[in-house]
């Protein structure tokens, strides 16, 4: 149970310290990516006004129907295009990337590659 809290207080300080860097506008909104052991959630916030602009994850309809799984790269690169193509739809080119205190690799990387792909700039 120790390591347990010690890797959280870890992961806790690595995220406050990623935030206190990067804040979202209106015209380059913060893009949050939140993974779990089995899905992988991403969310494009205006931290001015408190709004999120839009979202996707492996939980949504369209992500389900292409027969993929969140829980590998292959998925958090498809979740990576889904959200950027809304953020196409919604007219946002440019977002400051937030990978909520984990490392820039494997699935959350995938997920950065993913919205590259769709034209999205970071």
């Amino acid at each position: 149970m120790e390591k347990l809290k010690a890797k959280q207080a870890r992961h806790a300080r690595r995220k406050r310290r990623v935030r206190a860097k990067i804040s979202g506008t209106a015209e380059r909104p913060r893009m949050r990516v939140t993974r779990s052991d089995a899905h992988i959630y991403v969310q494009v916030i205006d931290d001015v006004a408190g709004k999120t602009l839009c979202s996707a994850s492996s939980l949504d309809p369209e992500f389900k129907a292409a027969g993929k799984k969140g829980c590998n790269i292959e998925g958090a690169e498809a979740v990576g295009e889904l959200i950027g193509n809304r953020l196409k739809d919604a007219g946002i080119e440019e977002v400051v990337f937030d990978r909520g205190g984990h490392l820039y690799h494997g699935r959350i990387k995938a997920l950065a590659d993913g919205a590259r792909s769709a034209g999205i700039k970071f």
